[in-house]
């Protein structure tokens, strides 16, 4: 039978965890020959690490990597896939929100000429807020993956391994679906019932999924810099006819536009264009100089595992 390794990011559930071990073992133990189950404790302010650590004791299938902070979602998560020893890599998050139980669906959909499945979920169980940012990510990352796929995409995922050779450059920062498309094109999905969080709080604020949009447009397109070059053609060539027209009447008429106005309104209007544009183009030699220094995408301070 197919081997696997199921990849968790923790973020502060103590709470959580030792549930979702115990739903996932009967699971695992009946759809692959031999599994592991890694969680990555992603600088985690409760019990989490403690936590993890019992269960690494108790359950030689299971493994803890502990990292040195909180480095990110996707951090933890790449984390955890270069870890994996499975020859079909898992993830899921933390929150039960995705069901276990729905594990067998997603490997029932990998077939041979897939190689990524989504566990889309039928109707999210979020807030209003953190249902539009989820959607503004969806958008941005159509940029990047194609419209399709970036519908498709979920925390809840199940790909070949071996994918991540496509991969094994990246420093990090970079969505992990992203990074699959590096690897393949051949994506699919199946729906799942998205359960509600089962204790304390989502841990993706509003604020933190549009800043991901953000960073997925930015960081993987060049669509805001082209955005910016046509509001300034836009806007020129507004203001070149703009000034035929007050040439023009001066001459016809022989007397000066008045509008004081409107001529403040214009200099505002272009002045403002012109800072979105040096704001744009800031965020991007931001994003260079992060680049250029060449930080760690996580470093580990510590892993846990009884298995022999």
């Amino acid at each position: 039978m197919t081997t696997g390794s199921v990849v968790i990011p923790v973020y502060n559930s103590a709470e959580i965890l030792p549930e979702l071990i115990a739903r996932l073992e009967p699971v695992l133990a009946r759809e692959l020959g031999w599994f592991e189950v890694i969680l990555v404790n992603d600088g985690s302010r409760d019990r989490s690490w403690a936590v993890i650590e019992e269960l690494a004791a108790r359950h030689d299938w299971v493994t803890g990597i502990d990292l040195m902070r909180n480095y990110g979602q996707h951090n933890a998560l790449l984390c955890g896939i270069r870890a994996a020893r499975g020859e079909l890599t898992i993830t899921l998050d933390d929150d039960l929100q995705h069901r276990p139980e729905d594990i067998p669906e997603l490997l029932a959909r990998l077939d041979p000429a897939t190689d990524v499945v989504y566990g889309t979920a039928e109707e999210e169980q979020h807030g209003l807020l953190r249902d539009a940012a989820s959607q503004l990510t969806k958008l941005a990352m159509e940029r990047t993956m194609g419209a399709e796929t970036a519908r498709m995409v979920s925390a809840f995922r199940v790909f070949r391994t071996r994918l991540r050779d496509a991969f094994a450059g990246a420093h990090g920062g970079i969505p992990v679906d992203v990074l699959l498309t590096w690897g393949t094109t051949r994506f699919s999905a199946t729906p799942i019932r998205h359960e509600r969080r089962r204790a304390g709080v989502s841990n993706y604020t509003f604020r933190k999924l549009v800043r991901h949009g953000l960073n997925m447009v930015t960081g993987f397109s060049v669509l805001p810099l082209r955005l910016a070059s046509l509001l300034a053609l836009i806007f020129t060539l507004f203001g070149f006819g703009a000034l035929v027209w007050v040439v023009g009447r001066t001459l016809v008429e022989g007397v000066a536009v008045p509008g004081f106005a409107m001529i403040a309104s214009l200099v505002a209007i272009l002045s403002g264009v012109q800072l979105l544009s040096l704001g744009i183009l800031g965020e991007y030699v931001a994003r260079i100089h992060l680049r250029l220094m060449d930080s760690p995408p996580y470093t580990v301070r510590t892993t846990v595992s009884h298995r022999k």
